[in-house]
């Protein structure tokens, strides 16, 4: 089965493929993207200006056509960061209806017009290198991560399987198509398995609402707001799937959209560099606070900080570790690819998590942010903002460790509420959790930071 196998079916469907900026068929789409990859054919990687736009669709399949490894490049990223991609790279072309696109690199910008044809290239092989990702680490400037074509079709087909995604769903979501979620689960899924996409160009409640969906993507903060406007959430109760990722959902959102919308949301994990490997089923549980149990040719564990095996007893923090087909070929460095560096195949993920006896996860956060030891205990991040969320005050949460003399961390709570003192939100955590996991110091602020995914840029809060 080819990457794009729904593209290539006899049967057409009118609209297939919904943007803000256009409506496109099936047949429409692949004649349009067969065009694109006519024009690039031999380049060695491309870029593409990545808007929610049925134009950038079009060329992303357009290179995934001609076996074309593509860059999506963020368009709201700044020059520093776009010129470090475009270079970084390697990029031969930049593909956009913005000739500023390219920044200022020299890049050649190539116009994205109607070019069309009927003569589809051969397909390219399958375990080529498909996108090229860039994420931001811990350290230094974004780095491109690798990803097959294979590495992509086992993650869709095993989604597929989990929640029972097929041609009769319509898929919604209005999320950047520059990332795993919005690109390759929200653009390629649909083009893989046959079902109708509609990008509503950005996730607002009212726009949810309005398209008619089966399958809905979002993130928390999506899914947040959503909750935050009931009429928009009952609007949803007639969807077979409500599905969060990117970041962990509050437990009082999960519980918020299952009284209104009539469903608990399937959560699900994963990365950039693993693709999506754990989540929970469209036909069993769905557990507030927990992401499920690993995808089908997944296997998944935890390790202690010098790497020997910690037990799944659903209490243990550990430093999760993954295996299995949808990992990354390797890191882009200098027009070459660097294999990501494995014990016996087991990917570093970054995250700490629990693992309970029936093998559902249980995600903490980051092992940099998100676990915090305190006066000898190990508490994740997440629960105290869940109990924080609890608050009716309270309207968003982060939590991190900042350094103590004594403790060798302190909890210490960044909170965005009606008005309310810190010392009482410090007693309604004592209340409801270990005392040695209350906050010792709340700061209330007008907003947290956050990126286009609306993750919580926890690196940032250290700084206020």
């Amino acid at each position: 089965m080819t990457l794009l196998a729904a593209l290539h079916q006899d049967d057409d469907i009118a609209d297939a493929v919904v943007a803000p900026d256009a409506t496109l068929s099936r047949h429409e789409l692949l004649g349009r993207a067969a065009g694109v990859a006519a024009e690039i054919a031999g380049a060695p990687i491309v870029a593409v200006d990545a808007t929610p736009t049925a134009a950038t669709i079009i060329a992303i399949t357009g290179a995934l056509l001609a076996g074309v490894p593509v860059v999506p490049v963020p368009p709201g990223a700044g020059d520093r960061e776009r010129d470090h991609i475009l270079r970084d790279s390697g990029a031969a072309l930049m593909l956009s209806g913005d000739p500023a696109a390219t920044g200022a690199s020299a890049v050649p910008h190539m116009p994205l017009h109607h070019m069309r044809t009927a003569t589809v290239p051969p397909a390219p092989d399958a375990h080529g290198p498909a996108l090229v990702l860039y994420t931001s680490g811990t350290t230094g400037p974004p780095k491109g991560v690798v990803i097959s074509r294979a590495a992509i079709a086992a993650d869709l087909d095993a989604l597929a399987a989990a929640w029972d995604w097929t041609a009769g769903d319509t898929l919604v979501h209005g999320l950047p198509i520059y990332h795993v979620h919005g690109l390759v689960l929200g653009v390629l899924g649909p083009l893989r398995r046959g079902s109708r996409l509609v990008h509503t160009g950005k996730p607002t409640p009212q726009g949810y609402a309005s398209a008619g969906g089966t399958l809905y993507f979002g993130v928390p903060t999506v899914w947040s707001r959503i909750a935050a406007a009931p009429d928009a959430a009952r609007a949803l109760a007639g969807a077979r799937l409500l599905v969060s990722g990117s970041a962990a959902l509050p437990v009082p959102v999960f519980q918020a959209l299952a009284a209104l919308t009539g469903q608990s949301p399937v959560e699900r994990y994963g990365m950039t560099e693993t693709l999506i490997t754990i989540s929970a089923r469209a036909d069993g549980d769905r557990r507030a606070g927990h992401v499920g149990t690993p995808l089908p040719g997944i296997t998944t564990r935890l390790v202690d900080e010098a790497g020997h095996p910690l037990p799944s007893d659903g209490e243990t923090i550990g430093h999760l570790q993954v295996r299995g087909p949808t990992l990354l070929d390797g890191y882009l460095t200098g027009g070459s690819v660097t294999p990501p560096d494995l014990d016996d195949g087991w990917f570093p993920t970054g995250d700490v998590a629990t693992i309970g006896p029936d093998n559902w996860h249980r995600l903490v956060g980051r092992a940099s942010t998100d676990l915090i030891k305190t006066g000898g205990y190990r508490v994740g991040a997440g629960e105290v903002e869940d109990a924080l969320l609890l608050h009716p005050a309270v309207r968003e949460a982060a939590v991190i460790g900042t350094a103590h003399a004594d403790l060798g961390e302190q909890i210490t709570a960044f909170v965005v509420a009606d008005p309310v003192s810190p010392d009482e939100l410090i007693r309604f955590v004592a209340v409801r959790l270990a005392a040695h996991k209350r906050p010792r110091t709340v700061h209330l602020v007008d907003q947290l930071p956050r990126n286009a995914m609306g993750k919580v840029q926890k690196k940032l809060l250290v700084h206020r």
